[in-house]
């Protein structure tokens, strides 16, 4: 959990631009990088797929990023298949293959069913083999001539060149200026490496716009009539958390006959109760750099203001909302009266978030004293023995939310009942 003076955490994005023959720079292919002076991916999966697109789309902006050029994103085939949704349009995305993804029917079927939702398609460090079913649907193909050899590299520009002529080639890994010579001898449209430059790590706070709109669903989740079709369309339009949602939800169902692939169909099949638990945990879990206990701090707090609040005739929903946020203004390590200000919060929410004011405000810091060891603060609000029932009827529900919100494994229990 961040202290005073700590900075927030950072997430970050590599992007190398992608040069045409006249040297100017026509498109930024975006990487995973899980540090600021990263100078290479650490890993090259679905997850780190999910937190490029996050961070792209979500994060910085994707104006902020490439501003009016195109895009270029590795996918893996999980994304080609639609195991995993591709959670955006295709304005300005280029799909970029890389070349670990075996093509078989299933990946040509979904390739072409994302060039039919208008997607552009590039081929990564292709090499004449399985990829070349993919060519007549491929706009990019991307060669990697690294110590290649030259007459081994020219001969498939003139294979792609006389059976694929709508194909625009880049060259990639140009490290010298002789490779980038040999690359426009050799007829290449464009070029990308380190001769021309490095990929430029950038690097953003965790507390953008956009995870502020993160905060702003925790607030519609937690309300006592959700609304299903604005939760469904703010999930469906945040691709980390669709992701991690359905990689959950797949898990659950795996003994079923039916996977789901949409956020909708999540929904459905598990009941939005459901999916609410599990999507409030994921976005507390991206909100900050937590610990599964820091995690089930907040949800533990959350669930216990709620059942507090209706013993003693406020809104459950109101407290739950209330506790939850204090919650995560502690993960973020900001005054929860600042965050209250960012958020369109009820009036007895705002004031126990802001200074503790009113019945809510008042119950909201019963409950935070009974965290720190002070069972008399609530001793004060409810009948005899019902602040310890509180309590563990709360440490049970986020046990089983946060069980459920794992992938399939053993069972364990993230909080541990007072003694």
């Amino acid at each position: 959990m961040p202290r005073d003076g700590d900075q927030a955490p950072l997430i970050h994005v590599g992007r190398q631009a992608i040069y045409d023959r006249s040297g100017d720079v026509v498109a930024y292919e975006l990487l995973f990088r899980d540090a600021a002076g990263a100078t290479r991916a650490t890993r090259r999966s679905a997850e780190a797929t999910s937190r490029v697109m996050v961070a792209a789309f979500t994060e910085f902006g994707l104006e902020q990023l490439v501003d009016t050029r195109a895009c270029f994103i590795n996918v893996t085939r999980e994304f080609l298949v639609g195991d995993l949704p591709v959670p955006f349009d295709s304005n300005q995305a280029v799909l970029e293959i890389v070349e670990t993804v075996q093509v078989d029917d299933a990946v040509v079927a979904g390739v072409t069913g994302l060039i039919e939702r208008g997607f552009t398609i590039a081929l990564d460090d292709y090499q004449p083999g399985a990829h070349d079913r993919l060519l007549y649907l491929a706009t990019y193909v991307k060669i990697d001539v690294l110590d290649a050899d030259v007459a081994e590299v020219a001969a498939v520009v003139r294979r792609v060149r006389a059976d694929h002529p709508h194909v625009q080639l880049v060259a990639e890994r140009l490290e010298t200026e002789d490779d980038l010579q040999r690359a426009f001898r050799l007829g290449f449209d464009f070029f990308q490496g380190h001769v021309l430059g490095r990929p430029h790590v950038l690097s953003t706070a965790t507390l953008s716009p956009a995870r502020l709109s993160r905060v702003r669903l925790l607030t519609a989740l937690s309300v006592a009539d959700v609304d299903f079709d604005e939760v469904v369309e703010h999930i469906a339009g945040d691709p980390a958390l669709t992701y991690r949602l359905l990689q959950a939800t797949n898990s659950a169902a795996s003994g079923l006959s039916v996977r789901v692939s949409s956020v909708r169909e999540a929904a459905v099949l598990l009941g939005l109760d459901t999916v609410r638990q599990w999507v409030t945990l994921m976005l507390l879990s991206d909100l900050a750099e937590a610990s599964d206990d820091q995690l089930a701090t907040v949800m533990t707090r959350a669930r216990m203001c709620q059942t507090a609040a209706e013993q003693v005739r406020l809104s459950g929903a109101s407290a739950f909302s209330a506790g939850l946020l204090s919650g995560v203004a502690d993960l973020l390590g900001r005054a929860p009266a600042e965050l209250a200000g960012e958020l369109p919060l009820s009036a007895d929410v705002t004031a126990a978030l802001a200074d503790g004011s009113g019945k809510l405000g008042g119950l909201l810091t019963a409950v935070r004293r009974y965290e720190q060891g002070e069972p008399s603060a609530l001793a004060e609000l409810l009948e005899p023995g019902e602040a310890v029932k509180a309590y563990l009827q709360a440490v049970g529900w986020c046990n089983g939310v946060m069980n459920a919100a794992r992938p399939p494994g053993p069972a364990r229990d993230p909080v541990a009942p007072r003694g």
